[in-house]
């Protein structure tokens, strides 16, 4: 018998138990939740009506194979055109479904171990603008600290992650007449690495050292405790210059992306790579955009006439 939600009585009954099961073990808000429960219906629904003509197919799920899950992705590629990021999202719902139906003993083996994801084409960040990279140091300067001045100039120039600013000790800088670098110790993964600063680092840090409380813990406490600044505070400071800069659509993420982007135009993308941290040259990859300009000046290089 089919439920008014249109799968049926066994499908229904199957997510309420899995929901159930992840309210009560798991920390999971409210629309993630939702979401496991539509992504795990939008399955049974394809179960007990695809390629089923005039056979009425209740759910099962120890009636699912393997292949089973091969074909439901297929399907969502080819029949039903979703995006590659929903499919993955989907299966991986699947996944964790599964998991649990093995860990319950409804099933004596997970069919969708073998299954793999779709692969998903990365898409470049966005390249914040000259102008805008401007406006946002204007903004800085015009209403803010120099301690904010400061930050915003070190993650333009270096490149780090929000939380490796958080970090950073006086004792982590170091800066000679020519040159100077900074200690990254809590990297992603506790990976530790040096980053170089250019001759604005050096100046705006000099600068602003001098100025710093001798017994300062943190290169950038916060300004209300004096404590390790938050990474969710300097993401709050930095939105809070987008918004005087009237900038839209970016993050604090994106003065990294900035960083990356402007090295890629003339670095090798391994020492980029040990710069940012990056454990794989395919994530430094996604600096390197190439225009439809660009690729038609390259072409025209080998034409005969």
């Amino acid at each position: 018998m089919r439920e008014a939600t249109g799968i049926s009585e066994q499908g229904e009954q199957t997510i309420q138990d899995f929901i159930q099961a992840l309210t009560t073990h798991e920390d999971l808000n409210p629309k993630t939740l939702k979401e496991y429960a539509s992504d795990l219906k939008h399955f049974i629904v394809w179960f007990e009506t695809a390629d089923h003509q005039e056979e009425v197919i209740i759910f099962q799920i120890e009636e699912v194979a393997t292949p089973t899950l091969t074909r439901y992705r297929e399907a969502a590629q080819k029949v039903m055109e979703l995006k590659p990021a929903t499919i993955n999202r989907r299966l991986i719902t699947l996944k964790r479904f599964f998991e649990w139906a093995t860990q319950e003993s409804r099933i004596h083996r997970d069919p969708s171990k073998p299954v793999k994801l779709v692969p998903e084409e990365k898409v470049s960040p966005r390249l914040m603008t000259d102008k805008e990279e401007a406006a946002l140091i204007a903004a800085a300067e015009h209403s803010g600290s120099l301690r904010d001045q400061t930050i915003l100039t070190v993650m333009f120039h270096t490149g780090l992650r929000t939380m490796e600013v958080c970090d950073l000790a006086p004792g982590d800088i170091q800066i000679g007449k020519r040159s100077g670098q900074l200690k990254v110790r809590s990297g992603k993964r506790n990976k530790q690495r040096e980053v170089p600063l250019n001759a604005t680092c050096r100046t705006t840090l000099e600068k602003y050292l001098a100025e710093l409380n001798s017994d300062s813990s943190y290169l950038f406490p916060s300004e209300k405790t004096g404590n390790r600044l938050s990474e969710r505070a300097l993401r709050h400071l930095i939105q809070k210059y987008m918004k005087v800069a009237r900038l839209e659509g970016l993050s604090a993420h994106d003065l990294r992306h900035r960083f990356g982007y402007m090295m890629a135009e003339n670095t090798p993308l391994h020492r980029l790579a040990q710069i940012m941290g990056h454990d794989s040259l395919d994530t430094t990859m996604i600096y390197v955009k190439a225009t439809r300009a660009d690729l038609q000046a390259e072409v025209e290089k080998i034409a005969w006439q």
